[in-house]
């Protein structure tokens, strides 16, 4: 397996936060890449915040703090990833931007580096044969928040080597996280199987079945599971539920895929969740 001690994250929103969070937790020098210098600043002040409210919580001290905080360098210059032994991008799931950002990288970072996207459902194959490099190229999907889910899909294109897939399985293991190989297929297993759940809950609801509040109880109660459908995509985001749904849908054309109407309106209208004060709730 190749060695990773240095990572490069690309994106500083709520993602890319908690992967550079991960990463340096484990060791890893990390290097945070933003479109502006403010917003990778407060990328780190988001961090920074979080250990301030763990430590009065006495879940955290102020050495680890301060090593965590001491292995991120935030930038908004793409160069800083150049050495970089793993790049993950975190970016927004649209194929076009995650394809020419790939280009990009394939100019900028050591023949040696690793390239990795998060995307939870965009075809990997696509961003690795805008390479030099496709079987240095895979998947590494965490789930929101990063730090707190335990679960990574390592996706594996056609084009992948074993020892890319090998190397990303490793980083995930030592980063705490529970690791599956997954086929590169639209959704991998788990938004392949969670996302016609949360489509049939929207559409439950706009035929008149039951209250969003009822559903999400109902779901809670009856499958023990910790939030209901409309939370979570009020937590996920309608914007990216939608292209999630309209990414599988392209690819399977199952019925369960295709996005309710109320969803599409809602994300037009600007009402994503929670990074919005409003979706399905209003917060």
């Amino acid at each position: 397996m190749s060695e990773i001690k240095k990572v490069g994250i690309l994106g500083s929103g709520i993602m890319g936060s908690g992967l550079a969070e991960v990463a340096a937790r484990a060791g890893y020098d990390v290097v945070v890449r933003s479109r502006s210098q403010a917003s990778a600043d407060a990328m780190v002040a988001s961090i920074d915040k979080g250990f301030a409210k763990a430590i009065e919580r006495g879940k955290s001290t102020e050495e680890e703090r301060a090593a965590v905080l001491g292995r991120i360098q935030a930038t908004d210059h793409l160069g800083a990833v150049a050495d970089c032994d793993l790049v993950i991008e975190s970016v927004v799931e649209d194929l076009a931007v995650k394809k020419a950002l790939f280009a990009e990288l394939e100019q900028i970072v050591k023949p040696s580096g690793i390239l990795a996207t998060n995307t939870s459902t965009l075809p990997v194959v696509e961003m690795a044969m805008v390479t030099q490099r496709p079987d240095q190229v895979c998947g590494i999907h965490f789930f929101n928040p990063a730090p707190m889910m335990k679960l990574v899909e390592v996706v594996r294109p056609i084009t992948a080597s074993d020892d890319t897939i090998a190397t990303a399985m490793a980083f995930a293991a030592n980063c705490g996280k529970d690791g599956v190989e997954v086929k590169d297929r639209a959704g991998f297993i788990v938004n392949a199987l969670l996302f016609p759940y949360l489509n049939n809950a929207v559409r439950m609801w706009e035929v008149g079945t039951a209250s969003m509040e009822s559903i999400d109880t109902a779901m809670k109660g009856g499958c023990n599971f910790p939030m209901g459908p409309f939370a979570l995509l009020d937590l996920v985001g309608l914007d990216t539920s939608l292209a999630i749904l309209d990414a599988l849908y392209a690819e399977f054309a199952d019925p369960n895929y295709a996005a309710v109407p109320t969803l599409r309106r809602m994300v037009a209208a600007g009402h994503l969740g929670r990074k919005t004060k409003r979706g399905f709730y209003t917060y």
